[in-house]
């Protein structure tokens, strides 16, 4: 039997999604030999292609955590580098809107907590709303003129590009089968259309969703630093036709996530969602029936919708590390100072806003490294 190849490489990201490959593009960028290794036959066909799309502000996030830090610094990133490459975008702003003088009063802890974030946030009511959002029937509402939206898969390319143009290299239909990390460096078994040994110096596990199946079974990694996945599947309804919307309507949060909100496309197509449903393993089906419960929560601020007009579109799942009923988590980025392992880093629960943050986490991850 002829021995098994054996590859060494410098530096190994695992998932080319947004964040990976933002990742592997920064690591490139300062002088790293790099794999983006992709298990799929595509690049970010996973969370990153799942999403609202939006560029957001930085509202929500508890002040100091890395949701926070990453989300603000990696928008304004984010815009600059859409700018410089002619990546489609467009800072339409959003609303935040209460529909009762109970989630009035849950408006000023998000203004206040968007304050203390550094993020702007402008109070309307009465008749200045009702000019603003003339279809909107809300008791008050803030707006965030920093928040907009961006056309995923050309900043994808972008990146890529990016990655390519600094000597990186994207492997595709390559899944990571098992993974050791030892003296000599770390050691992944690899499958696909490489099947191979390959050894690397520094490895990012930028997996998404299977980001914290491959650490359990990760030899050298202490399974204790090891999190619970939990999974949150979102699904989202297009809405056909026109309507009178220029910029997003979001609710007030709901435990989980953001509530069923409005975002639109570059072209002013609207959807609305995502929605929360807990589920045990991911599973991206969309169950049309859910419309009902749409149109319900879209008319407590939209009393106009045409619910015949919205039409099941995709579904999305988020990586959670609370469960139900738990809270809100910030990110986790792991690295040696957490588990001691030299040269690897583990990204664990990148959900929204990763989108937005993910030119401030791959900076992240490289200083980590360095």
């Amino acid at each position: 039997m002829a021995e098994e190849e054996r590859l060494v490489v410098d530096t190994v990201v695992i998932g080319a999604g947004v964040v990976g490959l933002a990742t592997a593009r920064s690591l490139a960028l300062r002088g790293q030999s790099v794999w983006l290794l992709e298990a799929g036959p595509q690049f970010g066909e996973g969370i990153s292609s799942r999403n609202s799309e939006v560029i957001h502000a930085g509202i929500y996030y508890p002040t100091g955590s890395l949701k926070a830090q990453l989300c603000v610094r990696g928008r304004e990133q984010l815009y600059a580098y859409c700018r410089q490459r002619s990546v489609s975008h467009r800072r339409c702003g959003k609303w935040i809107v209460a529909v009762s003088d109970g989630q009035a009063d849950q408006l000023e802890g998000i203004q206040r907590q968007a304050a203390d974030n550094g993020v702007p946030l402008t109070w309307r009511d009465g008749a200045g709303l009702a000019d603003s959002l003339p279809d909107v029937a809300a008791a008050a509402a803030l707006f965030s003129p920093e928040t907009g939206i961006v056309d995923s898969h050309q900043l994808m390319l972008a990146l890529l590009g990016d990655l390519e143009a600094a000597g990186g290299t994207l492997v595709y239909r390559t899944p990571v089968l098992s993974a050791e990390s030892g003296p000599e460096g770390h050691r992944l078994q690899l499958g696909g259309e490489l099947p191979c040994q390959l050894v690397a110096k520094r490895v990012v596990n930028a997996a998404g969703l299977s980001a914290i199946p491959l650490a359990r079974q990760w030899a050298g990694f202490p399974s204790h630093c090891c999190p619970q996945a939990h999974y949150a599947r979102g699904v989202y309804f297009s809405y056909s036709g026109r309507h009178r919307f220029e910029q997003l309507i979001y609710p007030v949060p709901e435990p989980g996530g953001l509530g069923v909100h409005l975002t639109l496309d570059l072209a002013g197509q609207a959807r609305f969602g995502p929605d929360v449903e807990w589920i045990s393993e991911p599973d991206y089906t969309v169950d049309p029936a859910r419309a009902g419960a749409f149109a319900d929560g879209i008319r407590q601020w939209w009393p106009g919708l045409d619910a015949s007009r919205l039409q099941p579109a995709y579904a999305g799942v988020r990586p959670k590390l609370r469960g139900p009923g738990e809270g809100n988590a910030d990110f986790l980025i792991q690295d040696q100072r957490e588990h001691g392992v030299p040269g690897l880093v583990h990204l664990f629960g990148i959900e929204s806003p990763g989108l937005t943050a993910c030119l401030a986490i791959a900076d992240e991850v490289a200083e980590r490294l360095a």
